[in-house]
């Protein structure tokens, strides 16, 4: 797998301009392969964080299924693809999808029935099971969240995202029903909904306010389409190798394979 540069400008940046790091979970910090944190990439946020450069998360997962990291610590998290922001434990900025958005997802499912997680401030709910969700939990080795009733448990609940498993096809027609939604599909398997105009960025940009930098001064990096957007905002969006390729155009640099040293490559090449 190559590492290099994409052809287009960017922004100059150094060592002294990064001030902070985000960085993906599945694909990007943890291996597909293994589903632990290999030890270069450890290695790498040891180097990042002894020479000045915060940490951060930017991830699609809830905050409670990031068991992953084991006992690295992080300065802040962007969950559920922007929609809940953490620092230093506290949140910062959060997101839900509207109230009403939520009742036409459940009056659509009724129609066109679905797998579907609903996930809030306090966990995820899940309806069913069928293979895609198991191909899906396995790749990831994600815990099966409770299955529930969706409209009993989310009733008086705010949602922040729907993680719904249906075919690629199915999104326009969805989300025209829905409104107010975006699709932030990464997997042919299924997509994760969230309020209109949210992605990482949203979370990103909630924390440049909070440190007083700017996206300049950030380095992000990704593997899955729900990246995209971080790739794009920062001021050195780095994809992983393997990212797939629409993902890897989209960047403005491409590191090895999370299996191959990405992140360390990445830091040691373009940061460091």
């Amino acid at each position: 797998m190559r590492i290099g540069r994409n052809a287009y400008p960017f922004s100059i940046f150094a060592l002294d301009m990064i001030k902070a790091a985000f960085f993906d979970l599945d694909g990007t910090l943890v291996s597909f392969k293994t589903h632990t944190i290999p030890e270069s990439t450890i290695k790498a946020l040891d180097l990042l964080r002894s020479n000045g450069v915060r940490l951060f998360m930017a991830s699609g997962r809830h905050r409670s299924m990031m068991y992953q990291l084991g006992d690295l610590k992080f300065d802040g998290y962007v969950t559920i693809n922007g929609c809940i922001t953490y620092v230093d434990g506290k949140i910062i900025d959060k997101h839900p999808i509207a109230r009403d958005v939520v009742q036409k997802k459940l009056a659509y499912m009724e129609k066109h029935p679905m797998p579907s997680c609903f996930v809030c401030e306090d966990g995820l709910v899940m309806n069913y099971l069928n293979n895609d969700t198991d191909t899906i939990f396995d790749l990831l080795a994600f815990p099966t969240p409770p299955l529930k009733d969706l409209r009993e448990a989310v009733k008086g609940k705010d949602v922040y995202q729907f993680i719904s498993f249906c075919p690629k096809e199915q999104d326009d027609t969805m989300m025209a029903e829905l409104g107010g939604c975006a699709s932030a599909r990464w997997h042919e398997l299924f997509t994760d909904i969230v309020p209109k105009d949210i992605s990482k960025v949203t979370g990103i940009q909630a924390i440049e306010r909070l440190m007083g930098i700017s996206r300049e001064e950030i380095a992000t990096f990704g593997d899955g389409g729900n990246d995209v957007e971080m790739l794009e905002y920062a001021g050195l969006g780095i994809a992983m190798g393997n990212a797939a390729p629409e993902v890897q155009k989209r960047a403005k640099e491409v590191t090895t394979t999370v299996d191959e040293d990405g992140i360390l490559n990445a830091v040691q090449r373009w940061i460091l």
